[in-house]
């Protein structure tokens, strides 16, 4: 921390929200332990917002590096830190941001094989994903080890967010995918990968705003406050349409 900051404290960083929360529900939160897959665009607003409401322990992972592309939504991302590791550079933004926020950065891809070893002792996973067979896998191994799944995707204008647990809908029974109840072998890889076509286009505030919903959703999981969008319901908004932010109910 900067010589000119020492002697601030964490209360210091969440006095703002104080009168929203009580004590022991913020100290929850500083207690608990959430993991962030993926360092870009929905990711980075996600992790900048869950270290500055103050969350103690954090993991990512990505295995990219920033490019010019992704100047236009990446929070994180700046001309300083084109071909940089994301998951570097976000550790490094933190730091700055919230240093009692503790991170554990992974470079490399998430697996089947990975994933445990990442995830493993999470309270709380969320989706900073732009692939859907990766999904899959997290939203299986939360599921299978009674960890809360926080699910957000965009597309163009468009976004929405969830929350998965054992007691409700599957991600994969919610949107119907053909892994369900596969195995994830290549035969089912190919059949998921089939569901998306190309690189799908984005504007600046979109993934922004799914990626601080995501990390509102987990903060209302672990303090306990307000009413969390459990599957079925979703959240679903479209920044060009006038009745945007629904909640509906697949």
């Amino acid at each position: 921390m900067p010589e000119r900051y020492k002697g601030f404290g964490y209360w210091d960083i969440a006095t703002r929200q104080m009168s929203i929360v009580t004590r022991s529900q913020q100290t929850r939160f500083k207690d608990a332990k959430i993991g962030v897959v993926g360092c870009g665009g929905i990711g980075g607003g996600t992790i900048l917002m869950l270290a500055r409401m103050g969350l103690g322990d954090l993991t990512i992972i990505d295995k990219d590096a920033y490019d010019l592309s992704n100047l236009n939504r990446q929070a994180i991302s700046s001309l300083e830190t084109v071909g940089v590791d994301k998951s570097i550079a976000t550790k490094e933004r933190v730091r700055i941001t919230n240093p009692y926020t503790k991170v554990n950065a992974f470079n490399e891809e998430l697996n089947a094989d990975n994933i445990d070893k990442v995830f493993g002792d999470r309270d709380i996973i969320i989706d900073a994903l732009d692939n859907l067979y990766t999904r899959v896998i997290v939203s299986r191994f939360a599921r299978e080890n009674d960890i809360p799944y926080v699910h957000g995707a965009i597309h163009g204008t468009q976004g929405q967010v969830s929350v998965f647990t054992k007691d409700t809908p599957s991600y994969e029974e919610l949107f119907s995918l053909p892994s369900l109840g596969k195995e994830l072998g290549d035969e089912t890889k190919d059949e998921i990968s089939k569901l998306t076509k190309g690189v799908p286009p984005v504007i600046g505030p979109v993934p922004n705003i799914v990626g601080c919903l995501e990390a509102f959703e987990a903060y209302k999981l672990v303090t306990g406050i307000g009413e969390v969008t459990y599957a079925p319901k979703i959240l679903n908004f479209d920044l060009l349409n006038l009745e945007s932010f629904k909640v509906l109910e697949l």
